[in-house]
């Protein structure tokens, strides 16, 4: 490809500009935040729309669980069609018929339940309860996602920085090995001194490659995450990786961390469970007001009258007839099964109690060392700040010391591989610090977008 010169590049800005047309150097770079990848990732993520669903679904159970308070309203329509039925007969009276042929029935039921034993309370309360643990799943696994960007994004930054680092090395050896070979030319340094410095070379641009390939998996890594197109490049733009005032405020306090949000409800779930089951041995109680209309029932026949003649008879059923029943059901034996089932759901209430007093002391220790790491992290990067002060300043001195020929070659190459290594800790210090603060963040529940 060739190289666009300065002016010829100014020149191809201007017109774009005054033809208010677009100007596009690079179609396949992405430039994107921390906080552009953390919204594609939520935005993108199958278990995060998952989570929403799961949400809606406890919405709905929740206003079908209110529902059971309320009066059922039901209509029903029965139609009949049999043969005719020979209902009387014999010597002195014809035989009459039954006809059903068309005959229907319709009607109207309103059931209002008025006490069962606390069951329907109970419902409610546990609906309520599972809305509260599905929006928790949902912000648990929201955290895990933006835990995971950062994750992915932070390594990017770390891999791009380290080589640019190289890249900088890479000239600096170029550089190095320019002066030499004006050295050797003039017989002020020998072939040896260039052979030395080309097999830096190599081995820096060994490390180049690996790192640029690291930073194309890098990239790989973070566009599946956030849902983004494999072939575009993503460039960070959130490059700053370390202040030394940081604003995070450190505490153990984990007390609206989603895991042990979920147990607590879990635990008020056991708790309505034990009641609902103690429902079932109770008195339940229901009204029921019902109206019903039959119609086209039919009985025909045929009477013999004193003065031998015949006369048929004909008569069709039809009308209504409303009723109101108070319905008392009352369990009487069971052979205990009932109170069995409660108290297997209070082993289950216990189960539930000791499970969260396990997960309180395994989170207690698990806050502890994510607030130990990034104290150290912190300290870490400190320490190799002035680590990468040092080496700049020792190769800054070995160069003059060198060009003075006051130290030898290898006390040169020394440096500069110092200063590579400074800068390499550095950065791998700062990249571990803001992990360590993501996941800090996370086993805190205080992860949010």
């Amino acid at each position: 490809m060739k190289k666009i010169t300065a002016p010829i590049f100014r020149l191809v800005c201007h017109v774009a500009l005054l033809l208010q047309l677009p100007l596009h150097l690079n179609a396949q770079d992405l430039h994107l935040s921390l906080q552009d990848c953390r919204q594609m990732a939520l935005t993108f993520n199958e278990q995060v729309k998952t989570a929403d669903n799961a949400v809606e679904k406890a919405k709905l159970d929740r206003e079908i669980a209110f529902a059971q308070y309320l009066p059922k309203l039901d209509g029903s329509f029965s139609m009949l069609f049999m043969q005719d039925q020979e209902l009387l007969e014999s010597s002195e009276i014809l035989g009459f018929q039954f006809q059903a042929r068309g005959a229907y029935l319709a009607g109207i039921n309103l059931t209002q339940p008025i006490f069962l034993g606390g069951r329907l309370r109970a419902a409610n309360k546990l609906a309520h309860i599972g809305k509260a643990v599905s929006e928790e799943q949902r912000r648990k696994i929201r955290m895990q996602v933006i835990a995971d960007v950062d994750n992915a994004y932070y390594t990017l930054i770390s891999v791009r920085s380290k080589v640019q680092m190289l890249e900088a090395y890479s000239k600096q050896m170029q550089a190095l090995y320019d002066q030499i070979q004006l050295a050797t030319n003039v017989q002020m340094a020998t072939e040896n001194d260039l052979l030395r410095i080309s097999t830096k070379q190599s081995e820096i641009n060994y490390q180049l490659q690996k790192a640029r390939n690291g930073e194309q998996l890098c990239g790989l890594a973070l566009a599946n995450i956030i849902g983004s197109d494999f072939e575009q490049t993503i460039i960070p733009t959130d490059t700053a990786l370390y202040t030394a005032a940081s604003t995070l405020m450190l505490s153990e306090d984990f007390s609206t961390r989603p895991d042990l949000l979920l147990l607590q409800r879990q635990i008020e779930a056991n708790a309505q469970m034990v009641k609902q089951e103690r429902a079932n041995y109770l008195p339940t109680v229901a009204l029921v007001g019902s109206y019903s209309y039959h119609d086209n029932l039919k009985l025909k026949g045929t009477l013999d009258l004193p003065n031998l003649n015949q006369l048929s008879y004909s008569n069709t059923f039809n009308g209504g007839s409303p009723y109101v029943l108070l319905s008392v059901q009352v369990p009487l034996f069971h052979w205990g099964a009932e109170i069995k089932k409660v108290k297997k759901a209070k082993l289950d209430l216990n189960d539930a109690q000791l499970q969260l007093q396990q997960l309180e002391r395994s989170m207690s220790i698990e806050v502890r060392q994510a607030v130990l790491n990034v104290t150290d992290a912190q300290r870490m990067v400190e320490t190799t700040v002035i680590g990468q002060q040092q080496a700049d300043e020792n190769l800054r001195a070995m160069r003059q010391k060198y060009e003075n020929q006051l130290c030898t070659m290898t006390d040169l190459l020394d440096a500069q591989s110092q200063w590579q290594q400074a800068h390499s800790n550095l950065i791998e210090a700062q990249t571990q610090l803001k992990i360590y603060e993501t996941e800090y963040l996370r086993v805190t529940g205080r992860l949010e977008q």
